[in-house]
C-alpha cells in the first residue's frame, strides 16, 4: 500500500496540515498517523474509511492511483472519484485518448478500473472533439455497421443514466458482453433495450445491475477503406432475407 502513505503525504501538504492536526481529527494519535504516511503501517478498514472521508478521496484512488499526476480539485469534485474519469492532457493542453487496442479489448473487462492498464494505453488527441473524457474502442464483428472490423468507435464517457439520449449510439461496458456497441431504443425501469445497426440482430436488454461503463458515440476512425461493396443494397437485401429466415425459424421451433 506505498500509494496510500504517499498519497496521504500529498494530501496533508495540500491541506498545510501537520501530522498531530490530522491524527486528532482521525482521534489516533500521531505516532500511529506517521506510519501510516512512512508506509510502515496499513491502516484497519474502519480507520481507512475515516481517512478517506476525511480527504474527500475514494478508499480506490488513495490506495491504487498516484494523486500527484491529476489535478486534486477534479477528482474530489467527480461522482465516487472514479478511476476513469480523471482527464489527462497533454503539453499542449489538448486530452488524450485513451486507446484500447484489438488485442487488448477481452483484457478490458478486467482493467477498466485498474490505473496500471489505464497508464499502458496508447493515446491520441482530437482537438475537435471538445470537452469530456473520451475513449477509443475497437469495432469488432458484423453487429456494427457501418463500422468496419479493425476500426476504432471513440466515446465520451457517460455519467449518469439521465444522460442518455434515446436513438443514440453507445459502447457498452457490461458484466456478461463485455465491449459492446448498440443504439439505445428505451431507457426501462431496470435495464435498457438496445439494438444493433445490422437488423439481422434484434433488439434486447441489458439489467443495471450488468452495466459497468457506457460511452457516447463521439466519432470513428476507419482503419480501411470503404469499398463499394459497402454500400450495395444488395447486401441490405441478404441481411433482411436471413433475418425473414430466422423469424420462420422461430415460427417452427414454436
Amino acid at each position: 500500500m506505498s500509494k496510500l502513505s504517499e498519497n496521504m503525504r500529498y494530501l496533508r501538504s495540500q491541506l498545510n496540515s501537520s501530522q498531530q492536526k490530522i491524527a486528532d481529527d482521525l482521534m489516533i494519535t500521531r505516532g500511529r498517523y506517521a506510519k501510516y504516511e512512512d508506509g510502515a503501517a496499513e491502516p484497519p478498514v474502519e480507520l481507512l474509511i475515516r481517512i478517506s472521508r476525511y480527504f474527500h478521496i475514494s478508499i480506490d484512488l488513495l490506495v491504487s492511483i498516484d494523486l500527484r499526476r491529476f489535478p486534486l480539485k477534479e477528482i474530489i469534485d467527480l461522482p465516487d472519484n472514479r478511476i476513469v474519469l480523471p482527464i489527462v492532457v497533454d503539453g499542449s493542453k489538448e486530452n488524450k485518448i485513451e486507446i484500447v487496442p484489438h488485442k487488448a479489448s477481452m483484457g478490458y473487462l478486467n482493467g477498466y478500473a485498474d490505473p496500471d492498464y489505464i497508464e499502458s494505453l496508447q493515446t491520441i488527441s482530437l482537438p475537435f472533439l471538445g470537452t469530456g473524457k473520451f475513449r477509443a474502442f475497437p469495432a469488432e464483428g458484423d453487429s456494427m455497421p457501418p463500422h468496419k472490423d479493425s476500426s476504432y468507435i471513440i466515446g465520451r464517457y457517460v455519467e449518469r443514466m439521465d444522460r442518455l439520449k434515446k436513438g443514440k449510439g453507445y459502447v457498452f461496458i457490461t458484466r456478461n458482453e463485455g465491449m459492446t456497441y448498440k443504439r439505445l431504443v428505451k431507457v426501462e425501469e431496470e435495464q435498457l433495450l438496445v439494438s444493433a445497426d445490422n437488423e439481422f440482430y434484434e433488439p434486447y436488454r441489458i439489467p443495471f445491475t450488468d452495466l459497468l461503463e457506457i460511452w457516447e458515440y463521439a466519432a470513428s476512425i476507419a482503419t480501411q477503406e470503404f469499398t463499394r461493396e459497402d454500400f450495395n443494397l444488395d447486401h441490405q437485401t441478404v441481411i433482411q432475407m436471413f433475418r425473414e429466415l430466422k423469424n420462420q425459424l422461430k415460427d417452427i421451433k414454436g
